[in-house]
């Protein structure tokens, strides 16, 4: 065997199980070894971690309790102007409840152009890395299809904390269906040319807010761990 042939065979058996191999005897035949974290940080700590480096990323991070998310909601879009808000179907009905902009639901009928009339969108996520500021969607119902969190200028992310917040990305991937279609987002969308010349909201939203909301994952309960 020629040392393309290893690394190629290393490559697809890193891509995932065989056609009729269990995924669980892929996984024992998969080496693990490595570290799954940086240090040993409280889960305080850990989330502390992620406001910095999405920050960092230039994202707006902002923390609240559940009681005072619809509040705050309303606030940032109002400082945005937003008259016409995307809201995804599975969306808690109470976090805008104190907002004045009209909803928009997420159809699979709408056109890019009605899409980008949209001011904003707001969206929950299924984690947060703490280590590289990344908030990953799933498109659960909560969040949406993926175009929804592409085409408006103005994102805003509510991540339940610390239920949603995870230290690694090795840790997150353990907690991520590799079937779902996964968006990983850090920071606003941005791109530079060769002279280093930073755009923003090329690709994606232009600005990207991030709520981080203390009581509101019940449904998360015992997911996270220390780090």
């Amino acid at each position: 065997m020629s040392s393309r042939d290893i690394v190629l065979g290393r490559i697809a058996r890193a891509l995932g199980p065989a056609p009729g191999e269990p995924y669980d005897a892929y996984e024992a035949a998969v080496d693990r070894g490595y570290a799954d974290r940086h240090g040993d940080l409280t889960v305080e700590q850990t989330v502390d971690l992620l406001a910095a480096n999405l920050a960092d990323y230039r994202a707006l991070v902002h923390r609240t309790e559940e009681t005072g998310l619809p509040e705050l909601l309303a606030r940032l879009l109002a400082a945005r102007g937003a008259r016409a808000v995307l809201v995804p179907p599975g969306l808690p009905p109470g976090w805008l409840a104190a907002a004045d902009a009209v909803r928009v639901p997420d159809l699979a009928g709408s056109t890019p152009a009605e899409l980008d009339r949209a001011d904003s969108v707001v969206t929950g996520c299924a984690l947060a890395v703490a280590e590289t500021g990344t908030i990953v969607l799933d498109g659960s119902p909560d969040q949406g299809r993926r175009r929804i969190t592409l085409v408006p200028d103005h994102h805003v992310c509510v991540v339940r904390v610390p239920g949603q917040v995870v230290a690694s990305v090795p840790r997150a991937l353990r907690r991520l269906d590799p079937l779902r279609p996964l968006t990983w987002i850090s920071g606003p969308s941005a791109t530079s040319d060769i002279e280093l010349d930073r755009v923003e909201g090329v690709h994606g939203p232009r600005t990207l807010e991030v709520v981080l909301v203390e009581g509101a994952d019940r449904a998360c309960a015992g997911t996270i761990t220390r780090g």
